[in-house]
């Protein structure tokens, strides 16, 4: 219905865009259909027509209207030419007042329009009485934001207070309200995006080859078309995604985070209940010692080569039998190709490397493949599984933390009335006894097993989703291919290691 209600850009001096916004799309009050009504009364007041909407929801009136996704780039420049923007509102541009003058007294400087709905005609910055009534107006709509972030503010507090969530819910979680627009009940773990996280921190917990990190997983979700935490946060909520992306930094922060634990959070801390620990919303996604094996192993390394991300097969595992450089990716994308690039790339190991060695990628991945499976495909898939353990360990860390939290709040003064003093010594006393009791429970410290699958490497090969996961595979098995120039004899050669029969 939009497109009937804009017109071609004809330079008539009234070519507005019409300016729409919301903090919240379902917010009623300040509909889209009821905000377009007023823009187009507005816009004919003046005379004018819209040429074009610039809509941003979703996003809070204190938004610099520059950085707006809908506004932003009209105001830059960069969406075309135009007379001026209308709103249904003054708050509508936006709700910090230095924001709103200085879109104004721009869009003024530029010899464009403002018009907002309720206003008699465009506002005249060079008149003293509009000038004032348009700084009022924005004054207002800034103590309104203030307001709201008060309101905002006290609410958080109080859920905290009372153990329940008010911010986002974290990946692998989701809220359950008993009416839609109610406060949350309860939280509960989200079986769509706990499969999605678990098998990640699985595979990085198992690997061994130090080929599987945060950001290959990150590639690797971004190619199955796995939505990332926002579009899939959107996506349970009605809205449309947008197109988001993994990350790594996404991964170690979920990975990482004692949320995951399902802890209350705030400021990127558990919050800590009454009885000194801290307030659990729900069941864990793993347990404290899995954690901390996350935390350890998504740290940063210092190491010299990087976990290739490309979906090639043979990528960080095919290397020149010359200059023992890694073979690169080239020719075009309907016939690429391995080739080194040492010596192009200024490599002082690699100003011998003549000729530079090159073969088809479909021609070296079908030799790979043959030898592979020819070595190796009848043998069973052994899959490695982190084991947690009893989790004792876990537990004891966990009630440390508690109580070390504890000390430090008496150490900076806290607890000194006698009431909390009493509580303090009964809690610090029942969490020490609650450790000594656990520490003489036997305890089976976390760590990897290999479990049998029943399902030969050959079919595994086979079963592949794409030659991004047959490489792990290959790496798997420590294989490494060296190419060499096509005088030399033999020009492959390949070499691996059964890291099952190692393990036995």
């Amino acid at each position: 219905m939009e497109d009937m209600l804009t017109t071609d850009y004809d330079g008539c001096g009234k070519c507005l865009v019409g300016v729409r916004r919301l903090s919240r799309k379902s917010d009623a009050s300040s509909s889209p259909d009821k905000q377009r009504e007023q823009v187009l009364s507005a816009v004919e007041s003046v005379g004018g027509h819209v040429i074009a909407w610039a809509d941003d929801w979703e996003v809070s009136g204190a938004t610099d209207p520059l950085t707006r996704d809908g506004l932003g780039p009209w105001l830059r420049g960069e969406a075309g030419p135009y007379c001026g923007i209308a709103g249904s509102a003054v708050d509508r541009i936006g709700r910090n007042q230095r924001d709103v003058l200085n879109t104004a007294y721009m869009i003024h400087e530029e010899g464009r329009l403002l018009v907002t709905y309720g206003h008699d005609g465009p506002w005249d910055l060079d008149d003293p009485a509009d000038e004032m009534r348009l700084s009022m107006e924005s004054f207002g709509a800034q103590m309104e934001l203030r307001a709201i972030q008060k309101r905002n503010r006290d609410a958080t507090v109080q859920a905290r207070a009372a153990g329940r969530p008010k911010q986002l819910n974290s990946y692998g979680y989701r809220f359950v309200r008993l009416i839609p627009t109610g406060p949350v009940d309860h939280v509960e773990i989200d079986p769509v995006a706990t499969e999605v996280i678990r098998k990640v921190a699985e595979r990085i917990l198992a690997d061994a080859t130090g080929t599987i990190t945060t950001d290959t997983e990150a590639a690797r979700l971004n190619r199955a078309g796995v939505l990332a935490p926002s579009d899939h946060r959107a996506v349970m909520y009605g809205r449309a995604p947008k197109g988001a992306r993994w990350t790594g930094k996404t991964l170690v922060h979920i990975l990482t985070s004692e949320a995951a634990l399902g802890y209350l959070m705030h400021g990127g801390r558990p919050v800590i209940g009454s009885d000194g620990k801290p307030v659990r919303l729900a069941p864990p996604l793993w347990d404290a010692a899995t954690r901390d094996a996350l935390v350890k192993a998504t740290a940063p390394k210092r190491k010299g080569s990087r976990a290739p991300k490309a979906a090639y097969r043979l990528s960080g595992v095919a290397y020149c039998g010359q200059c023992g450089q890694r073979l690169y990716i080239g020719g075009t994308s309907k016939a690429p190709t391995y080739l080194c690039k040492g010596r192009v790339l200024g490599i002082r190991s690699s100003q011998g490397c003549k000729p530079a060695p090159s073969i088809a990628v479909p021609t070296l991945d079908s030799q790979v493949e043959e030898w592979f499976l020819t070595r190796y495909g009848e043998g069973y898939v052994m899959r490695r599984e982190y084991d947690p353990g009893t989790g004792y360990a876990g537990r004891i860390k966990e009630l440390e933390n508690s109580r070390r939290r504890l000390r430090e709040d008496r150490q900076a003064g806290l607890y000194d009335a006698p009431d909390d003093a009493e509580w303090y010594r009964r809690e610090y006393g029942r969490m020490g006894e609650e450790i000594a009791e656990m520490r003489k429970l036997p305890d089976r410290p976390p760590g990897m097993r290999l479990v049998a699958t029943g399902q030969t490497i050959a079919e595994q090969w086979q079963a592949a989703a794409d030659d991004a996961v047959r490489r792990e595979i290959l790496t798997e098995f420590d294989v490494r291919v060296t190419l060499h120039p096509r005088s030399r004899k033999p020009r492959v050669m390949m070499t691996g290691t059964n890291i099952y029969q190692q393990a036995a």
